[in-house]
């Protein structure tokens, strides 16, 4: 995701000189062309986050689009204040871009976690937040925020979906996609896991089993109306997220449902659930240590629907 991210950034900074990007000291090996290429729109601002925010807000307020980039936590969480009193309150023209999110540095461990970075953005006043789950999705949110104002928040993801969009599809903000359709469950996901998901609704449509898959690449504003209607139209819904349950899209979901008054037939949230995420491992390790991979969600589909769960 982060190549893409790049790519696409650097081929509309070719005829957009008011973008400005910024580094906390990382990324050099995708950065570098970037770097050579747009010498005055580059700056390393070092191992120092606080003040990379602070200089993106007022390059922002001046009329620059700007860009933040690092590790998950060290672009939102070391940051926090700055992002929330300088960026949001004034409404600034800066965008956090956070690479690695969930376990995608799970080998360097629980410092590199990025499992609550959804939760703490979108409680945030003035940020809107992507997550996006396949390749296609980063490139086209890259092009929204290049050409927007504001703040906003991109989760990369170091795993992705294989593409599934059709010919002419614009992405929306705000606007979920149906990527796979059905009437017995709803996944909901958001982050590269959607290819987990994507991947049981296939495993199980040869079981007879049909579920509706829909990628939430916009966590804020959240699509209410397409989680209304896995409410009303599938037996159930399961949020699928590479991070706590606590705050995030599936507290994000619950929210919709119960403000709507609208009551689902069945409903899990599938995340972190256990606070720390203090195992080290690869990212797919840790997906089945914390009981979000694929045989996890099919185990949670068939419990829902009570059918039997083969061992």
């Amino acid at each position: 995701m982060r190549d893409v991210f790049i790519k696409r950034l650097s081929e509309i900074c070719e005829t957009n000189s008011d973008i400005i990007l910024l580094t906390g000291d990382l990324g050099f090996g995708v950065l570098n062309d970037f770097r050579e290429r747009f010498p005055k729109q580059f700056l390393n601002v070092g191992v120092a986050e606080q003040n990379m925010t602070g200089l993106a807000t007022g390059l922002g307020l001046a009329g620059k689009t700007t860009f933040t980039y690092s590790i998950g936590n060290f672009c939102t969480l070391r940051c926090l204040e700055q992002i929330r009193n300088d960026a949001c309150y004034h409404e600034a023209n800066v965008n956090i871009i956070s690479v690695g999110g969930g376990f995608s540095y799970g080998s360097l461990g629980y410092s590199h976690h990025a499992t609550e970075d959804l939760s703490i953005m979108r409680a945030l006043p003035n940020i809107r937040v992507f997550s996006p789950g396949d390749l296609w999705e980063t490139e086209k949110i890259t092009e929204i925020l290049a050409n927007s104002k504001g703040v906003n928040y991109l989760r990369i993801d170091k795993s992705w979906a294989e593409d599934n969009h059709s010919p002419g599809e614009i992405l929306e903000v705000g606007k979920a996609r149906v990527l796979r359709e059905g009437k017995d469950m709803s996944i909901i996901a958001t982050g590269g896991i959607l290819k987990v998901a994507i991947n049981v609704a296939d495993q199980l449509k040869k079981e007879g089993i049909h579920v509706r898959v829909l990628s939430m690449h916009t966590i804020k504003p959240i699509d209410s109306e397409a989680i209304i209607a896995c409410a009303k139209e599938t037996g159930g819904i399961i949020t699928l997220e590479e991070h706590t349950v606590i705050g995030g899209l599936g507290s994000a979901v619950g929210e919709v449902l119960l403000d709507q008054n609208v009551i689902p037939e069945s409903f899990a949230r599938i995340g972190l659930k256990t606070g720390f995420s203090t195992i080290v491992g690869s990212q797919d390790y840790l997906r089945k240590r914390y009981g979000m991979d694929e045989s996890a969600v099919k185990a949670k589909i068939k419990e829902l629907l009570k059918l039997e769960v083969s061992s």
